[in-house]
């Protein structure tokens, strides 16, 4: 459906999820031969970082739900258009402001835990041992006793079994927002 991007930003950053590339292509496709300029053409992931010269350009991402999306509009006040089944949505300014919320509160309950879970994934790209091995030992000084919690396939399910008040993620950014 090419008329629902015809109100795009002039320039902008495209983006997709694995899935997508193939129709992400045709977008891009069609945008560049509408006079957009495509500044970036990449496949993003939860943990995916957008560099300091892209984070003030708005983002189409290619894609479903908001997984993807929360991630980029938290490292950017740029807005983030979500192309999904021939429809484009705005990531709302009420969906950031509830998240935002979220980290404030979350900033706080850690600050005043006495026991604080840090999670690891085994999985290449995710895996940051070695920072968790570091805020353990900060925390530690600090009279908190920390735990360094290992996976491959983190699943928020299964930390009910280990009864900490907080725990903080070291693994894919996107995890604290599926949930």
């Amino acid at each position: 459906n090419t008329r629902v991007l015809a109100n795009l930003p002039k320039k902008l950053l495209l983006l997709y999820s694995i899935q997508y590339g193939p129709l992400a292509i045709k977008i891009k496709q069609h945008l560049e031969s509408s006079g957009h300029d495509i500044i970036s053409f990449e496949q993003v992931l939860g943990c995916s970082k957008l560099s300091e010269k892209n984070s003030k350009t708005p983002i189409l991402l290619v894609g479903s739900g908001k997984f993807h999306a929360i991630n980029l509009a938290l490292q950017t006040n740029s807005p983030i258009y979500i192309y999904e089944s021939g429809k484009i949505n705005l990531l709302s300014k009420e969906d950031m402001s509830k998240i935002r919320k979220n980290q404030r509160l979350a900033l706080l309950k850690f600050l005043s835990a006495e026991k604080i879970g840090i999670l690891v994934s085994t999985k290449p790209g995710q895996n940051r041992l070695k920072h968790a091995k570091a805020l353990k030992n900060k925390l530690e000084k600090k009279a908190k006793k920390a735990y360094i919690l290992i996976s491959n396939n983190l699943n928020l399910a299964e930390l009910e079994n280990f009864q900490l008040p907080i725990y903080v993620n070291t693994a894919c950014p996107g995890l604290a927002y599926d949930s």
